[in-house]
């Protein structure tokens, strides 16, 4: 869990998880089995556009990391290096075992600026690549190792529902999770130096780390009314906010500076994260305020944004289609075409919640797009064409993709629907399985390549398709019987 903290000179630190009592296979499997659950969290989503957005800040920092030797080589290639968004509206993220990251939409929808968000992630990066958990764990390690992650699950409901807390924590477990829910404050201070030092490498302005800490000092003054779970497992201290404010360069600090892209991401997640009905209203009719005439351009094209993506939500969609035409005439006389891809991606998905596949297809101008696609656009773009009759188009496109990213249950599910309407059941089947697989779901994974080898059976011709499935099914076998000796 976050709290940063100020920058290093270039002088590398020494990385202090070398001595940590679990291995990094271990801490993979312990983090790989908390994320068995949270993805079955109702909490849990995959929003193609969110995700990306927060992917992009993720990866330049995974990069500066790698860089400042942090990341060792055993690091990258053993941890997954993944961050799963929560629809939950409290103002927090968290590190877990195995190079996992947590975003809940409330820290998004909340901070001003992507270079905040990056400093909430580079210190959470930072307990990673310092094998904080590792080392947090040590003892338990030496006595039930795989206890842990029920006390890390039990830890994230607890801020939810103190029933389902204890549910998954019993008897002399819960004293053990109040030790181990936050770190030490010398782990914090290590997380907030290195995380510091990573912003700028990573083309973000270290002013956003002072701008969050404000953000947080703030909050702090008011009263306690369970949005910000980084004040009660991180108390800030005037201590850490001094050691912040002194290493900000003096009179050459790159400001952080709000973006439109962000404006409408935040609004994004703040619509997403459930506020209800009534909210969703009031956000759709903002636009029409005289508050909304008095805001600035970025922040209108943040309510533009959220008074189309509201009206979708209640299934106005004649109101939405209205408002995302004057979003994109606002977006495009500013001319930011970060801002504007988000724009054309709102639009699609407006297309086909309304089923109009190829006026989303055009919106993507898929007829023109080469090189290789975002991922929001991958997966819009192949519900298009699976919608208007050309799965062809977009088949080999998601089969490559998964190649390259079999961790994305996402596009497996989306491949298994185009090879269905393109005729292959077969292959289809293989990959919802993939599908199961991606989410370490392997007991649905092994029905569904058992269905798929029942159908090969059956019907004649693709030997090769079949062998595949066997060869799978083997290997998900092998890892359910792993995954069942940690119980």
């Amino acid at each position: 869990m976050w709290q940063m903290a100020p920058a290093q000179a270039q002088v590398a630190l020494p990385n202090m998880g070398d001595g940590a009592d679990l291995t990094t296979s271990e801490e993979r499997r312990l983090g790989d089995r908390i994320i068995r659950s949270l993805y079955r969290d109702p909490d849990y989503i995959d929003d193609p556009q969110l995700q990306a957005y927060v992917m992009d800040i993720w990866q330049p920092l995974i990069q500066a990391s790698r860089a400042r030797g942090d990341m060792t080589p055993e690091l990258e290639e053993r941890f997954a290096w993944q961050v799963l968004l929560g629809r939950d509206k409290s103002i927090n993220a968290f590190a877990l075992p195995g190079g996992y990251l947590g975003v809940h939409l409330g820290l998004i929808g909340a901070v001003s600026t992507r270079d905040e968000l990056a400093t909430v992630m580079a210190h959470e990066l930072t307990h990673v690549t310092q094998r904080h958990i590792a080392r947090m764990f040590g003892e338990e390690k030496k006595n039930l190792p795989f206890m842990i992650a029920g006390m890390v699950l039990g830890a994230l409901a607890a801020s939810k529902s103190p029933d389902a807390a204890n549910a998954l924590i019993v008897g002399g477990q819960a004293a053990a999770v109040q030790n181990q829910l936050g770190f030490s404050r010398d782990m914090e201070r290590e997380a907030d130096r290195i995380g510091y030092s990573l912003l700028a490498p990573a083309g973000f302005a270290p002013q956003g780390a002072v701008s969050m800490f404000e953000k947080l000092q703030h909050a702090s003054r008011l009263n306690d009314n369970g949005s910000w779970p980084y004040l009660r497992s991180h108390p800030l201290t005037t201590e850490r906010m001094a050691d912040m404010q002194a290493r900000l360069p003096h009179g050459h600090a790159q400001p952080a500076r709000p973006t439109m892209e962000h404006a409408m991401m935040a609004a994004r997640a703040r619509v997403l994260s459930r506020p209800g009905v009534d909210t969703l209203r009031q956000w759709q009719h903002m636009p029409a305020t005289a508050e909304f005439a008095k805001a600035s351009a970025l922040e209108q094209a943040g309510q533009w944004y959220a008074a189309t993506l509201s009206a979708m939500q209640r299934n106005d969609l004649s109101a939405a289609r209205s408002m995302w035409q004057q979003l994109q005439r606002h977006v495009q006389a500013q001319g930011d075409a970060a801002a504007l891809r988000q724009v054309q991606w709102l639009g699609a998905e407006l297309e086909l919640q309304a089923r109009q596949p190829q006026a989303a297809w055009q919106l993507l101008g898929m007829d023109h797009l080469q090189g290789t696609w975002p991922r929001p656009t991958l997966l819009l773009a192949g519900q298009a064409g699976i919608a208007s009759g050309q799965a062809n188009l977009v088949v080999d496109r998601l089969q490559t993709w998964v190649v390259d990213h079999p961790e994305d249950a996402a596009a497996w599910r989306l491949l298994a629907q185009a090879w269905q309407a393109l005729g292959q059941p077969l292959r289809a089947v293989r990959a919802e399985a993939e599908a199961h697989v991606a989410h370490y779901d392997y007991p649905a994974a092994i029905d569904r390549f058992k269905a798929a080898q029942d159908m090969a059976r059956h019907r004649a011709g693709d030997h090769i398709e079949a062998s595949i499935i066997d060869t799978r099914l083997r290997a998900v076998e092998a890892l359910l019987r792993e995954q069942a000796r940690e119980q």
